[in-house]
């Protein structure tokens, strides 16, 4: 709930649970927590073939051979059965993925983290002159979740029981922050905290591949304190979405070197589990990213099918990767 102090109220937080019985891209049913392995074209994704075969004018192979992997969940009160929803599919995107293949039949080398949408922030709001006492937030600030199986702060394709371990740091609770800042978390998890509990993660010769979950709007202050004056919602005083582009841009020295999925609000809406707020500003960093960006709602009730467009996404941009240079 996104509140401050003596009752005033900044944002209701929008109640989401979607979990439920879908379809795969082509209109037949699925079951919850399927995860169709249907290509964008209608081919089999991961096939043996080797999806990444990708050469320039001289024949090399140029399609990537790595790809490090961030999932970035909301862990804010409404979002308990979107998580196990995301824990439900996640086995089969496992499968799909361990079926990627370059062009020699090699199997793609990946690593998967897991941080959540919180974010320390201080807020406060005027109102009429009134200024009302600041309220304080504490999130994990883009520090990848682990839990005691794991030997690293993140899983890679060698792992045992990599699909189990994620369906548990990807249970991520919904005692977070009720300003989610997903764009923020990110930053931090691929910026601040590669200095210190996710160091090692990034690999400059890896696609990037970033996905976000959440049912609210997006709230990236790029500030410790943040105020409010009248009616301002968070996102009139949160960063420009251009700014977290730029930042992976910089990061992967390039923009073709990373790619992006965003499950949220498309519109507000509602489904038979509760509500999610559009996320005007999320849709404006998909559509800044481009053609390595994809955003699918999470009001349509099982992520089974964004999943697929996500993993159609970075297949995508692993055939055009620019190899480091």
């Amino acid at each position: 709930m996104r509140t401050l102090s003596k009752g005033l109220a900044i944002a209701s937080i929008a109640g989401g649970a979607f979990i439920a019985c879908g379809t795969s891209p082509n209109g037949s049913h699925t079951d919850a927590g399927i995860l169709p392995l249907q290509g964008s074209d209608g081919s089999a994704l991961g096939s043996d073939s080797g999806v990444f075969a990708a050469t320039d004018a001289d024949g090399n192979d140029t399609a990537c051979k790595k790809m490090d992997l961030l999932f970035v969940v909301d862990d804010s009160g409404s979002m308990n059965q979107e998580q196990a929803n995301l824990a439900a599919n996640f086995p089969k995107f496992i499968e799909v993925l361990n079926k990627f293949a370059t062009k020699n039949g090699d199997p793609i080398d990946y690593r998967i983290a897991v941080t959540t949408t919180g974010v320390d922030l201080s807020i406060s709001q005027e109102i009429l002159g009134i200024v009302v006492p600041s309220q304080t937030q504490k999130g994990d600030n883009g520090k990848f979740r682990t839990n005691a199986s794991m030997s690293r702060s993140w899983l890679e394709r060698s792992d045992a029981n990599i699909s189990s371990t994620f369906s548990t740091i990807a249970a991520v609770g919904t005692s977070g922050p009720g300003w989610e800042m997903p764009l923020q978390a990110a930053r931090l998890a691929l910026r601040e905290r590669l200095g210190d509990s996710n160091k090692g993660f990034v690999r400059d010769d890896a696609l990037l591949g970033v996905v976000y979950l959440t049912d609210e709007e997006d709230c990236s202050v790029g500030t410790p304190s943040a105020k409010l004056t009248g009616s301002q919602t968070c996102a009139d005083i949160s960063e420009d979405p251009a700014n977290f582009v730029k930042y992976f841009d910089e990061l992967k020295k390039g923009h073709d070197r990373w790619a992006t999925a965003v499950i949220a609000g498309a519109s507000d809406c509602t489904s038979a589990f509760g509500n999610a707020q559009e996320a005007k500003r999320l849709k404006s960093f998909v559509a800044q990213t481009g053609k390595t960006g994809v955003f699918s709602s999470i009001c349509d009730g099982d992520l089974s099918a964004a999943l697929t467009k996500a993993l159609q996404t970075f297949d995508a941009a692993c055939k055009n990767f620019t190899p480091a240079r």
